[in-house]
């Protein structure tokens, strides 16, 4: 897929981030990634990540992340495009674009490079890198210690041609503006706060109307709901699936660092659809918390 294609492709609809599946000891489990990848396809999501945040691309080995890019693309082939995560170290980062597309991936999806804080210059030479690794279409992510200024992705946008993407998980609404009045149309901007849908109307006035679902891991018909009530301006129904699940949801989701992942996976279990536990440095959800959780579900009705 050409760069601009995906462009084209991430200005509309509903993403998602697939969890990655492990089985009882910590390994990564095939079989029921395939079944997961499966039940979400059809579901009408624009493009699904695959071993991004969500997916825990941060616990990954370099040997089964490969694998896990593959089986989504094969799953998915001609029903979905898929993107990888990528990041860490910027020698690392390419080297995982490289493998993702090899892989037959559709797009990436740059994660913040790995613990250290670093100069514009900095970033600016880390995403390049990554970007002329491959041919694929990028998304970079803006979140912890990679911040990029509106100065930094117009020198970045000169010299990559294939980074058609921007997402944000900072929610800095002045740095928004700022990018999006200097950038315009050259990228496609998505949404990427952790339980987006809570921000999603204010970042469509934003210019910012495609979001990720990470609740689309779960209850897949209540997060196409939602994406429906924000694209036609329903704020009556956006309201009322906030104050029914999303903000229960969150008084849950909040109870510890890292629950953003964790209770993803216990609403995947919950569901039907088992990933199995979290891997460390994460923690999964206790009896009480999973119990929450299901009641919630169940209000809901089914998926």
């Amino acid at each position: 897929m050409q760069p601009n294609d995906l462009k084209k492709i991430l200005s509309s609809g509903l993403l998602s981030f697939p969890v990655t599946d492990f089985d009882a000891e910590g390994n990564f489990n095939k079989s029921t990634y395939i079944k997961r990848l499966e039940w979400l396809a059809p579901y009408g999501a624009t493009a699904l990540f695959a071993a991004g945040g969500t997916g825990e691309f941060f616990s990954l080995t370099p040997q089964e992340y490969p694998e896990i890019i593959k089986t989504a693309v094969d799953t998915c082939r001609g029903q979905v495009p898929i993107l990888a995560g990528v990041g860490g170290p910027t020698r690392v980062a390419a080297a995982y674009a490289k493998e993702a597309e090899k892989a037959g991936a559709q797009g990436l999806l740059l994660l913040p490079h790995y613990l250290t804080e670093a100069s514009q210059d900095g970033l600016i030479e880390h995403v390049a890198e990554v970007c002329k690794a491959t041919n694929l279409g990028v998304v970079v992510y803006n979140r912890a210690n990679c911040r990029l200024s509106p100065n930094s992705l117009a020198i970045l946008a000169d010299r990559c041609p294939n980074l058609i993407g921007f997402k944000d998980g900072i929610g800095d609404i002045e740095l928004m503006v700022s990018i999006w009045r200097k950038m315009g149309d050259r990228f496609s901007y998505l949404g990427g706060l952790p339980t987006a849908e809570v921000y999603a109307a204010a970042y469509k006035a934003l210019g910012t109307p495609v979001y990720s679902s990470a609740v689309f891991n779960f209850m897949p018909k209540l997060a196409m709901d939602f994406y429906h009530a924000v694209a036609s301006d329903n704020h009556a129904e956006q309201n009322r699936m906030i104050d029914e699940f999303f903000l229960p949801y969150l008084d849950i989701r909040n109870r510890k660092a890292g629950y953003a992942v964790s209770i993803v996976k216990a609403g995947a279990k919950l569901a039907g659809y088992d990933a199995g536990p979290v891997r460390a440095p994460l923690t999964d959800l206790n009896a009480e918390e999973i119990d929450m959780l299901h009641k919630l579900m169940l209000k809901q009705g089914a998926q």
